[in-house]
């Protein structure tokens, strides 16, 4: 009542999601009522077939490109991992895509062969990972296998971050809202990485559900952009990784 009083006096009033959305770049789900999400504007990214296709077809052209260009660190990286570390060249590993399909993400595998089957999360300093991985995953190498899954459709440059399988079905049961980031594909990149450092809880992947909520209604070209220039920075400096 006090909020219609003071918008029809001329008083600005936002919602508490609005306010964590201008000044913070992120949506609380704590906080969000499913009326919001209905009649909140943006979305775009859902709501326009235009620029679902145009994104589509940067994903296309840029995986092409960045294939040829990156061949021979493909081949030299491939080579590391083979001659350092008994086991499989590639990672393979089941993740939830786009409208909660599952897909097998490929990365360089950074770990001694078997660290599969222990801790969910990587620890600071892990003794899993090998020497060469440790390099690979700071310098983001190791994603470099990605490149087939954003060419294959699995995914796109920009967007939330594939999750694991196994922990997606934990995260939906206690994170409201956490299958709407599977609305959209997962990214090689996205908001919610260049924007929170490496999670390994629960309360970290519901931060992160922020972020990626944020970027799914708010998508844009120049967004888009800034995403891309922060991760260089994260690339260069190895922040966030692990």
């Amino acid at each position: 009542m006090i909020r219609n009083v003071a918008r029809l006096g001329g008083v600005p009033v936002m919602d508490l999601p609005d306010c964590y959305e201008r000044w913070w770049g992120r949506i609380p789900v704590s906080h969000v009522r499913g009326d919001w999400l209905g009649l909140s504007k943006g979305f775009d990214l859902i709501h326009s077939p235009f620029q679902v296709h145009v994104k589509r077809l940067m994903d296309i052209a840029l995986s092409v490109g960045l294939m040829i260009i990156s061949l021979p660190i493909i081949i030299a990286a491939a080579i590391a991992v083979r001659v350092t570390s008994p086991g499989p060249i590639l990672f393979k590993q089941q993740r939830v895509g786009q409208d909660g399909r599952n897909f097998t993400v490929l990365k360089f595998r950074t770990m001694v062969t078997g660290s599969e089957t222990g801790d969910r999360y990587t620890a600071k300093k892990d003794a899993r990972i090998t020497p060469v991985g440790a390099f690979m995953r700071k310098s983001r190498l190791d994603e470099l296998p990605q490149l087939w899954n954003v060419l294959r459709g699995d995914m796109s440059f920009i967007g939330p971050r594939a999750e694991w399988d196994e922990l997606v079905s934990t995260y939906e049961t206690l994170i409201p809202y956490y299958h709407l980031r599977h609305i959209v594909r997962p990214g090689l990149t996205g908001w919610a990485q260049v924007r929170y450092p490496y999670g390994s809880s629960v309360e970290d992947a519901r931060m992160k559900l922020e972020y990626d909520l944020y970027y799914i209604k708010n998508q844009s070209p120049m967004l888009d952009l800034m995403i891309v220039l922060r991760t260089i920075r994260v690339v260069l400096f190895g922040v966030g990784s692990r």
